[in-house]
């Protein structure tokens, strides 16, 4: 068998012989491929470029959707602090208007406080005067008594009869 008996190298001659040839068959195969493409696509309705542009549209509608949560919470979040700071205002004055008050009642107390205090001054003052009263009497003596009394005498006798009546009625 001679070189030229090889039927590898017979086939690699022919196509070496016939470039041409050998490219227009690949160009065949290429746009036959391509074309069943087109033509499956076209079938079943989808192409690359029609779910680029539904998967966008979609992105787009979440995206949005997703803004106008946004501005709602915010709106929400906005709405509850205006509230919170309402009713912190409402503390506020509620806070001032006690402490108005407990002044006022300290205010109260510090004046009944003094009132006591020159109550407890009176009381000592008149206790004192009766002591001295009292300590008078026993060192005056009987006779004086005696002509003071009859005054006393008398008061006496009218609240015992006034008392008697009332007992009889």
């Amino acid at each position: 068998m001679g070189p030229t008996d090889d039927p590898k190298t017979n086939v690699l001659r022919r196509i070496g012989a016939q470039p041409v040839a050998l490219a227009a068959g690949a160009l065949i195969v290429v746009v036959l491929g391509a074309s069943s493409v087109g033509v499956w696509r076209a079938y079943t309705g989808n192409s690359p470029e029609q779910e680029r542009f539904a998967s966008l549209r979609q992105m787009q509608a979440r995206s949005t959707q997703a803004s106008e949560q946004l501005f709602e919470k915010t709106k929400g979040l906005e709405s509850q602090q205006q509230e919170t700071i309402d009713q912190l205002q409402t503390v506020q004055e509620q806070l001032q208007s006690l402490r108005r008050l407990v002044a006022a009642q300290q205010a109260d107390a510090k004046r009944l406080s003094e009132q006591v205090g020159g109550l407890t001054g009176a009381i000592d003052t008149l206790r004192q005067s009766f002591a001295s009263t009292q300590s008078s009497e026993s060192s005056d003596p009987p006779m004086a008594r005696k002509a003071s009394r009859p005054e006393a005498r008398a008061s006496r006798k009218r609240h015992a009869g006034t008392g008697r009546k009332r007992s009889k009625s």
